[in-house]
């Protein structure tokens, strides 16, 4: 691309100066003043031109705009999946995957026409929905054909609230056209399906595994099971997200629904874990610090917000269980919250250095899967 051929306004990164320094493009010394001289003047700016704005790349955002895609989408998401009536079981398995693949399909090209103009948001909310009606394609197939398992529920509205291994079939179908969807659009909010399904597939998956059962040992296999497919969702967002943050890579956040889902369900399953010992106790309270930390080296809130309420929740067990008789116990809770207050405060002035030291102490070949250090 020549000079005249090149746009005379894009959108840029502090991660696109580090890749144009790693590149040999930029003086590495160069790329903080550089994004500290860009990202003043973009303060100071005067709002750009309707005409400008419309050529910027659709990312997300907090605007209105936005706020109407994701309201608009949402709603029809949840009116082909969770809000349908009984009204269209009357239609029978083959008036219903009639309509769920006519939707579908006009869900996918409509997806096609909003990518081709460069309206990435509402194209991956679109597409999404024609996700969300896989399963229940699936599902109709299946009773038209006859090959739904014996036993299994005549009601496609349980998918969302019952758990049931036959539901496995519609997952794993789900889960190839999400993988088809994201290979044709790479839209991150196609990432939102997937990590629901995950979701169900970890609770159905248990229950194929052990029948359910009256006993505590199914509750506790059922959680256990739980714990590890969380952590295993999250270290899945992990290995996408350095992956989509390596320089080159697309800078798209593919994992953020990953992240999100995968350690809800590993943490409510290890907090839901019981234990007398007090070692036990400590170890959990450690754990979620350490995930608080995590988060400002992942830049994810979720572990930060998991992680203060799991530290919240073991300082409760403290002031009830251990020092339930000291009377300067709530006193120096109340000290250590307003400490935690002005960390809060230090860490706001302080976090770039922060995470560089951080950074730092790690090995290099964990470094490069990190994404990188926020501000200057």
């Amino acid at each position: 691309m020549n000079a005249a051929e090149a746009p005379s306004r894009i959108r840029i990164a502090r991660a696109d100066l580090d890749d144009a320094a790693a590149g040999g493009l930029l003086p590495p010394e160069a790329v903080a003043p550089l994004w500290n001289h860009l990202a003043a003047r973009d303060a100071g700016a005067a709002p750009r031109s309707a005409a400008a704005a419309t050529a910027a790349p659709d990312s997300p955002r907090f605007s209105f705009t936005h706020l109407l895609y994701y309201f608009g989408g949402l709603l029809a998401i949840g009116a082909a999946t969770l809000f349908m009536t009984e009204g269209f079981q009357r239609l029978g398995s083959w008036g219903l995957f009639a309509i769920a693949v006519a939707y579908a399909a006009a869900c996918v090209w409509a997806a096609g026409r909003l990518d081709a103009r460069g309206l990435a948001i509402p194209a991956g909310i679109v597409a999404t929905l024609a996700i969300c009606l896989v399963p229940l394609a699936t599902w109709a197939i299946q009773h038209a054909f006859g090959l739904w398992p014996e036993g299994g529920t005549g009601n496609y509205r349980q998918y969302h609230t019952h758990i049931d291994w036959r539901w496995l079939t519609l997952e794993f179908v789900t889960l190839a056209a999400a993988a088809v969807a994201l290979w044709a659009l790479r839209h991150p909010f196609l990432m939102m399906p997937v990590a629901i399904t995950l979701w169900y597939m970890s609770m159905d998956l248990a229950r194929l595994v052990v029948a359910p059962g009256s006993g505590s040992e199914t509750w506790t296999f059922y959680r256990d099971f739980s714990m590890f497919f969380g952590l295993a969702m999250a270290l899945l967002g992990f290995w996408i997200d350095a992956r989509s943050r390596a320089p080159g890579a697309s800078r798209r956040d593919y994992a953020f629904w990953l992240y999100l889902l995968g350690m809800l369900t590993f943490w409510c399953a290890l907090t839901a874990r019981r234990s007398d010992s007090e070692v036990d106790k400590l170890l959990y309270g450690l754990l979620n610090l350490g995930f608080v930390f995590l988060g400002a080296v992942l830049q994810r809130r979720i572990f930060t917000i998991l992680g203060g309420l799991g530290v919240a929740l073991y300082l409760g067990h403290l002031s009830y269980k251990v020092f339930k008789d000291s009377l300067l116990f709530p006193l120096a809770l109340t000290l250590i919250g307003f400490a935690v207050i002005a960390g809060g405060i230090w860490w706001q002035r302080h976090e770039a250095r922060m995470q560089a030291l951080m950074r730092a102490r790690l090995p290099a070949a964990l470094q490069r899967w990190l994404p990188p250090a926020a501000g200057g």
